[in-house]
């Protein structure tokens, strides 16, 4: 909706807003479909949801509204984590599982506990689990990624009072 296409009806509609979806039957809470500074999105309590368009907001039921409480949560990134790119044996050092990841700064290969990038010369397809676990093996020699320490705070000297003749 723009300012230009609002009719009489849909600023009536939008006036009449929080619209009251209907009662959970779990809790007794009151289901609400408001639209907010963010878009629109259903409030149970303390507990809110986005919804996908501002239509929803007029036409959802509460058995939707039920469904899309009983889903899980999400958070912006954190949606669901991509599946592997590839999956290869056990590594020999830990014993778990090895995987071919992508991740925001190229592919990697994890075992769950130790992450390594894969170098400019290796393929996703042609890795072999010796590579595989060698990357590995150099990471943990290396060790977790140093910080570097912070600056101490420069010490200013105290203002010197005025002198009264």
């Amino acid at each position: 909706m723009d300012l230009q296409t609002v009719t009489l009806e849909d600023a009536l509609r939008l006036l009449s807003l929080p619209r009251v979806v209907g009662v959970d039957p779990a809790s007794g809470e009151e289901i609400t479909a408001q639209n907010g500074r963010y878009g629109p999105y259903l409030k149970r309590g303390n507990d809110s949801r986005s919804l996908v368009t501002e239509d929803q907001i007029f036409t959802i039921t509460l058995d939707e509204a039920l469904k899309i409480y009983a889903e899980p949560k999400r958070r912006g990134r954190q949606s669901a984590s991509a599946p592997p790119l590839r999956e290869l044996g056990t590594d020999p050092a830990s014993g778990k599982p090895m995987v071919i990841k992508d991740g925001r700064f190229g592919p990697y290969v994890t075992d769950g506990e130790t992450n390594a990038s894969l170098r400019k010369g290796d393929d996703v397809a042609s890795i072999t689990d010796e590579r595989a676990a060698e990357l590995l093996a150099d990471r943990r020699a290396r060790g977790p990624a140093k910080r570097p320490a912070r600056k101490a705070a420069r010490k200013v000297p105290a203002k010197k009072a005025a002198k009264r003749d």
